[in-house]
Formats: structure tokens, C-alpha cells, sequence
């Protein structure tokens, strides 16, 4: 096979030069000619990128070695960068080379002065800056009948304007109302007065937990746009800064669509801070997983890059979902070479999973619009194998809702709480929630309380059974309540005393649950498997399986009998599947299997409520890979 080596070298601005060295081959893939048919995929061009551009020969050698590699269906030119405008004679070269080969254009822009100074953006105080940011939004428009905001569409800015300008408020009340208005006056009405039939899209980055402080506005400027856009970058979460978890790369999309229901364009994801390669094709299938449809690879010049830059982390084990053998025998030639192939070889693989898959369903985790409190813990009990839909509204309706600290932001949680008691259904709170409630009604509801001392532990029981825990101790805050007011069903044990880890207060004709919160959320993960599936079985109960697993293992459940398990771990795990007794066989719809279970009987421990009879289904799972399965009936 002959190979083609080529040595790349951009002169960036400010002096910046990066040498990019690629190799690929003649042969094109077989899945590379056709696009994904659950699907659409997107490439972006950074302004520095399409500014060389002009060159077609250029543009034309790189491209193919793309295309050969994954189908793209649309590329998002970026116009701005750190002040560096595209002159509208590139940009026409640009936008006539797409379509002459039959994809789609957008327009993008990235609002930042200078993005290596700490994401240095405009002060939207200061008039010149907004003028500056009108002229780029209105030229952008011009071009392009679709434009979408990349995420730094925020301020952070604290010079003496803003100081002045802000006066008494705090800056996230400042804030938040400044970029509402820059969104509108600046963005989406200069859009439109130049080009009345553009839609104008605002990315989000992965960051929510903190949007308002820096003037995202999750609440109000939906609205006003016509798509929003997810950022599923979850990169690693050991040497990232964010320390996000893989999870996230899921959740963080349910909550944006459940932000703007049907508004959410698709998902975005990068390779910066991957450390090996199944961490960048776990964000790739679990933007899919979440119902995106459109993914975004940001971006032209990261494509390229030889998959040799992914060596795996020395402290992580071998990872073995990424298969080269198999991607030899499905490129039916040779192996995909830069980030581009391996894009194309998970969507590939990952296209007839989605046609499987119905509406994404778990259990609703409120978390109010510009809150804070045990922030991204969502994504932390996701990875302990809850199945978690995150919303920005108090789910009324559901049997079982799950509360963190964020949700005391709501003035009326608590009787919304003691509603959802009265109705007969269960309300799930946080440790970290109950510290905040305990004086401010719940009280009312059970008398427990966060007492502000820690225990370090790593001996459990369930219903007067010991099991012994993981030989890592976990550190936990100690809950106190009233002997025979309200009950402990899963404690923790450190000598001859001991503290609930999930807790239930009867009240009406609900319950209370309280779960127990570790100091480091990642040590959910940590607590024994029997532990674990204790917890899934009272709060996912409700579902029609439930997850029996160790920690790292996560369930994504659809309204259509179909579940996937996803093992993060980086051995082999045995995991098992908890269903309804009724239900007669599970099938693994990718291998086309038909696994048969056994009954496990119903269960009832020392005061502790009934566990109905479960059938269950064992299997294995290889590291750093899921399995797509569903319930016949």
C-alpha cells in the first residue's frame, strides 16, 4: 500500500507555528463514501485554518485525507478569532470548495480578543467592543444563512467600565442580564436586520454548573435564538482542569435539550485533553447515546492529527474497545490513520445502535436555572449507574425525583417536596440538600439532620447484613435522626458505630429518601456493589431494570424496552441486569443474542419495605465498552 507523508506548517497569529505531521492512504473507506443514516456529521474550520485557505490546492490535499476517513455532511467556517477577520475573498474560495462537493455551510464565530490569555473576551460595557462584535455578527450573516456562536459567547471581563457599570449587584446578576441583552441587540437581531432568513445558533460549553457567573443565561436566551448546540467535551477527567466525568458527556446534553425541547441542534467534541484514544470515542457515542442529531468535530486541524498522539495513560491500564483489528477488517484495507478515521470507524459502529433507540427516559434531577450546590454531581451518580435525566423544572409528575443542593435555589422546594409526599410519591434528597433544608421547613417533614461532623468508613450494612466495603476508605458527613421516626436502610460502619448512607422518612403516603453524599463525589463510585444496587433499586425501582454492577458501569435507558450499559472500568466487569419478574428474555441487539435469566426472589429486610422479585441477566463487558440491549416480552 502506498503511503503519503506530508509535513504541514501553519504560521499562526502571533508567531505561533505548528508543525502538523499526518500520513494516510490511497484507499478511501467504504463507510467514508455514504452518510450515517440516524445522524448528520459536522466539521469546524477555526478562522486561522480557512485564513490559509485561499489556497485551494492546499485546502483540496488536506480535505481529501478527511474525507477518506469519515462522511461529513457540513462544515462551519469560522469568519472571527482573536481579532483575526477572514476577508470575504477567502471566504467566497472557502464556501464555493464546499459546495462544489456537496456540503453544506455554515457560518461561525468565536467572540473571544484573545483566547491564550485566559479566553480573553470582549467587555460588552464597553462601547467599542459592542460595536466590534455587531460588525462581525452582521458580516458573519451576510455570508451565511446558519451562524453559530462558539462557547465564548460570555464575559469576564472586570475592568473599571464594568466595575462602574455593575454598582451594587453581584456579577452574576450583572452579568446575566448584560449578555441577555447582547444576545438580542447584538447577535440575534443584527443577524437577522442584514439576513432575515438566518438562524442564529449559541453553543454551550460543558461548563453549566457555573453559566452565570459569566452571563451565560441557560433561562433566557434559548429563546431568543433559533438552536442551541451542547458541548460534550468531557476530555479526561484525572488531568483536565474540570475534572469532568465521562457521564457528563451525556447528561449535560439532556439537560440542554430538556432546556429547549427540540431546539438542541446536535453535540460538540474536541480531542484536546484526551489522553487516549477510547476516552475521545466515549465522548464521540455518547453525544449519540443522548439523542444529538448532529455532531460537531471541532476541529479541521485536529482531524489531522496521526492517532499515534494517543498513547494510554500509564496509570489507566490497557484500553481495548478501540479495536484495530476490527477496524482493519471493517476498512477492509487499512487502518484509519489520523483523529479523522477514528471519528469514522466509532460512527460506523455506532450508527445502527441509534436506530435502536427510542426517547431517552431516567430519573429527573431538577436542577433550577442559575444554581449552584454540589455542582456536577449529577454526572457523579450517573457513573455510580443511576440513570439520570437532568431538567431545569420540578418534575410533578414522576414517582420518583432526585434533589441535589442545587435545588434549594427554588424558594418553593419545600412545599413542592411535601406535595409530592402528600400525592403519594417518593422524593430522593442529597445530604447536601438537607443541610441547606433542615431549618427552612423540612424539618416539618422528617427530623434529620446534617450535623457538620465527618466519619471515614469502609464497612457497610444492609438490613442488618455486614458487607464488607472496598479496602479504600471514604470519607462521609455523619446524618443523625430520630430512632423509629424514620428508618436507615444502607449504613456505613467504621468499629461500633455507624451512619445511613440512604436513609427513608415516611411522611403521607410518600417517603423522604435521603442519600449520603462521600466528600469526594467520585468515591460514589467507590461503595461496595451491594451498596450500589441497593441504591438503584429504591430510587430506579420504578424503571423496568435496574442496574446491578460496580461503580464506573452506567445505564442509559429508552422509552422503547431498550437500555444501554456502558462499562468505564478498565478491566472486565460482570455486570447483571434487574427486571421485571414478568419479563421473558433479554436481547443483545448488536450480537444478536437472546440471554436467558433467573429469578430472584423477593426480599425483605429487618423494617425495611419489600423488594419485589427481579429477573435477572448476567454478562460480561470488556473494558471501555456497552452493550445494547432489550427487554422481550
Amino acid at each position: 500500500m502506498k503511503r503519503i507523508c506530508l509535513s504541514l506548517q501553519f504560521e499562526m497569529k502571533h508567531s505561533i507555528c505548528i508543525a502538523l505531521f499526518i500520513s494516510t492512504f490511497f484507499y478511501s473507506y467504504s463507510f467514508a463514501q455514504k452518510g450515517y443514516d440516524h445522524f448528520k456529521v459536522a466539521v469546524y474550520m477555526r478562522a486561522y485554518e480557512v485564513n490559509k485557505m485561499a489556497d485551494l490546492k492546499l485546502l483540496d490535499s488536506l480535505w481529501n485525507i478527511i474525507e477518506q476517513q469519515v462522511h461529513v455532511d457540513k462544515v462551519y467556517i469560522e469568519t472571527h478569532r482573536d481579532l483575526l477577520m477572514v476577508q470575504q475573498d477567502t471566504l467566497n474560495r472557502v464556501k464555493n470548495f464546499f459546495k462544489e462537493r456537496g456540503i453544506k455551510t455554515s457560518g461561525g464565530i468565536t467572540l473571544t480578543v484573545y483566547e491564550p490569555k485566559r479566553f480573553q473576551t470582549f467587555c460588552y460595557s464597553n462601547p467599542q467592543h459592542r460595536k466590534k462584535v455587531k460588525e462581525i455578527v452582521e458580516y458573519t450573516a451576510r455570508n451565511f444563512d446558519e451562524v453559530i456562536l462558539d462557547d465564548f459567547f460570555f464575559t469576564n471581563c472586570k475592568c473599571e467600565l464594568c466595575i462602574n457599570a455593575k454598582g451594587q449587584q453581584s456579577w452574576t446578576d450583572y452579568r446575566l442580564k448584560l449578555m441577555e441583552d447582547a444576545a438580542r441587540e447584538l447577535v440575534v437581531e443584527a443577524a437577522k436586520a442584514v439576513n432575515s432568513e438566518v438562524r442564529v445558533i449559541i453553543k454551550y460549553p460543558n461548563w453549566y454548573a457555573h453559566f452565570q457567573g459569566l452571563g451565560f443565561n441557560l433561562e433566557a436566551q434559548p429563546p431568543l435564538f433559533d438552536g442551541i448546540y451542547t458541548g460534550n467535551e468531557t476530555r479526561d477527567a484525572f488531568l483536565s482542569a474540570q475534572h469532568l466525568q465521562p457521564y457528563h458527556g451525556y447528561s449535560i446534553f439532556r439537560y440542554f435539550e430538556n432546556s429547549k425541547p427540540g431546539g438542541n441542534d446536535g453535540g460538540w467534541v474536541d480531542t484536546g485533553g484526551s489522553l487516549y484514544l477510547d476516552r475521545y470515542s466515549e465522548q464521540l457515542w455518547l453525544t449519540l447515546f443522548a439523542g444529538a442529531p448532529e455532531i460537531t468535530l471541532f476541529d479541521f486541524r485536529q482531524l489531522l492529527r496521526p492517532l499515534s498522539q494517543f498513547p494510554d495513560a500509564p496509570w489507566q491500564g490497557k484500553h481495548t474497545s478501540f479495536d484495530v483489528e476490527e477496524m482493519k477488517q471493517s476498512a477492509g484495507t487499512v487502518i484509519p490513520s489520523t483523529i479523522a478515521g477514528a471519528a469514522g470507524y466509532v460512527f460506523e459502529k455506532t450508527d445502527p445502535v441509534i436506530g435502536e433507540l427510542g426517547n431517552p427516559v431516567g430519573i429527573k434531577c431538577y436542577r433550577p436555572h442559575h444554581s449552584v450546590g454540589e455542582d456536577f454531581l449529577p454526572s457523579f451518580l450517573g457513573m455510580a449507574g443511576l440513570p439520570i435525566e437532568l431538567v431545569p423544572y420540578f418534575p410533578a409528575g414522576d414517582s420518583m425525583i432526585l434533589l441535589t443542593a442545587s435545588a434549594a435555589f427554588d424558594p418553593d422546594i419545600v412545599p413542592k417536596i411535601r406535595q409530592q409526599l402528600l400525592d403519594g410519591k417518593s422524593v430522593t434528597i442529597t445530604s447536601g440538600l438537607l443541610k441547606i433544608l433542615q431549618d427552612k421547613g423540612l424539618d416539618d417533614i422528617a427530623e434529620l439532620r446534617y450535623t457538620g461532623d465527618k466519619a471515614i468508613v469502609n464497612k457497610y450494612a444492609i438490613a442488618r447484613n455486614l458487607v464488607e466495603g472496598n479496602t479504600k476508605e471514604i470519607l462521609i458527613p455523619q446524618i443523625k435522626y430520630l430512632t423509629n421516626d424514620s428508618w436507615e436502610i444502607v449504613y456505613a460502619l467504621n468499629g461500633p458505630n455507624g451512619w445511613p448512607i440512604l436513609h427513608e422518612a415516611e411522611y403521607a403516603k410518600g417517603s423522604l429518601f435521603v442519600l449520603t453524599i462521600p466528600d469526594n463525589y467520585a468515591d460514589l463510585s467507590n461503595y461496595p456493589e451491594p451498596v450500589l444496587n441497593t441504591i438503584r433499586a429504591y430510587l430506579a425501582g420504578y424503571h423496568e431494570v435496574q442496574l446491578q454492577a460496580p461503580g464506573n458501569v452506567s445505564i442509559f435507558m429508552y422509552d422503547n424496552h431498550t437500555f444501554i450499559v456502558e462499562s468505564f472500568c478498565d478491566d472486565k466487569v460482570s455486570v447483571k441486569l434487574a427486571a421485571n419478574e414478568a419479563s421473558g428474555s433479554l436481547i443483545d441487539l448488536l450480537a444478536k443474542l437472546s440471554i436467558s435469566g433467573e429469578i430472584q426472589p423477593a426480599s425483605r429486610g429487618w423494617s425495611q419495605p419489600v423488594i419485589p422479585a427481579k429477573k435477572v441477566f448476567q454478562l460480561e463487558l470488556p473494558p471501555h465498552s456497552y452493550k445494547v440491549l432489550r427487554l422481550k416480552y
